[in-house]
């Protein structure tokens, strides 16, 4: 039997955006842990810039004097079109073309993006249970800080170092969890399988997973197949893939 019996199912409203591309020039930096580095831009391209989900993404281009720019997939942390400010912060980990070129990156200098082109708006649900590592703690950080007053929120984050642990503002009622392990066992999700087991998984929760794909793909079976957690309740993406440039899965 399931542990998680649903009355009615979630529903995702698919928006679609125009897709452009911007020129962006980077206006702040602030190293805001030891495994993230936030950037802030501005450009007038921005004020018609849309973003509707806090798990959209954009495509950041970066010339490495290839017949083609290398292109990555980034959240948009937080966005001002008045002032036409995008900030998007930066997981430090395996150091591909974008994370270097942001770790180099000085005021002034500028970036090309494209996006989002479209969003899947969640609407419905006002419990979650989010759970990622280092690149998904900018969906996290953005979901928690918007969500409406009445949400009930569990975070669970895998992190390198107590240090990274980061703080939000939000109207939410928020239990946040910290799991601190090493860098090198980013691949590995017994860390938060273990903290799962632990936590009930009670009606009408929506779970928001999202790690290295091999991690999400065996949080996301866990839940299903052990705990009975409906599909129509959980989404799953894989934001990386070890060994693999640009190795994002986001429909696990």
């Amino acid at each position: 039997m399931n542990e998680t019996t649903i009355a009615n199912s979630p529903v995702i409203e698919r928006v679609r955006h125009e897709l452009k591309r911007r020129k962006l020039t980077v206006v702040s930096r602030e190293q805001i842990s030891p495994s993230m580095l936030r950037l802030v831009f501005s450009s007038d391209d921005l004020a018609d810039f849309t973003s509707s989900a806090p798990d959209d993404h954009i495509k950041i281009f970066i010339d490495t004097g290839a017949d083609k720019p290398e292109m990555r997939d980034y959240t948009p942390r937080s966005y001002d079109n008045e002032a036409r400010r995008l900030t998007i912060d930066f997981a430090l980990h395996e150091a591909g073309p974008v994370t270097a070129w942001a770790i180099g990156a000085r005021i002034g200098d500028e970036l090309d993006i494209g996006g989002p082109r479209g969003s899947a708006v969640l609407k419905g649900p006002k419990r979650f249970i989010l759970i990622g590592d280092e690149t998904a703690l900018p969906a996290i950080g953005r979901r928690i800080e918007e969500a409406a007053d009445g949400t009930s929120i569990i975070s669970l984050v895998a992190v390198a170092d107590e240090k990274d642990r980061q703080s939000f503002g939000t109207k939410a009622a928020l239990d946040d969890h910290w799991l601190v392990r090493p860098e090198a066992a980013s691949t590995d999700p017994s860390v938060f399988i273990t903290a799962l087991r632990d936590l009930p998984l009670t009606a009408e929760t929506f779970v928001w997973i999202a790690a290295e794909a091999a991690v999400a793909r065996a949080i996301r079976n866990y839940l299903v197949e052990e705990r009975g957690h409906p599909l129509t309740w959980l989404k799953a993406s894989g934001y990386w893939t070890k060994g693999k440039a640009d190795g994002a899965d986001k429909a696990i």
